[in-house]
């Protein structure tokens, strides 16, 4: 098509990126298998994933521990408080921290998961329809 006055001409996209990928005559498990170009690119996207999360996560538990300790330099008060006869310190960081971080680590394991259960999808042969 010519061009148009620096105007590129239009394309016309006529399937969506999932059922490109799935209508490939090779399969993409070969390209990972294979080590080629294509799979170095769908592993670096899962670790990108991956990373993601876990510097998300990392970053939420040092904000809440930092957080606290913030508290307790900015209120004097919040540290001779006292609940349940323990100083509120003790209690957070001795006691309320570790169902916080057994929470976390629930929550970032059913994500890892999730990111893993996708790129499989992606990666699987499908079968076609009929």
């Amino acid at each position: 098509m010519a061009d148009r006055g620096g105007v590129p001409a239009r394309v016309r996209v006529t399937s969506s990126r999932r059922s490109a990928v799935a209508g490939r005559s090779r399969p993409l498990a070969t390209d990972l298998d294979e080590q080629t170009e294509l799979g170095d690119v769908y592993l670096a996207g899962l670790m990108r994933a991956q990373l993601r999360l876990s510097l998300s996560v990392l970053s939420a538990l040092v904000l809440a521990v930092a957080g606290f300790s913030v508290l307790l330099i900015a209120v004097p008060a919040a540290r001779t408080t006292v609940l349940f006869g323990l100083p509120l310190p003790w209690l957070v960081l001795g006691v309320a921290i570790y169902p916080a971080t057994w929470l976390t680590a629930r929550t970032y394991v059913r994500q890892a998961e999730r990111i893993e259960a996708e790129f499989a999808d992606v990666v699987s042969p499908r079968s076609e329809p009929s």
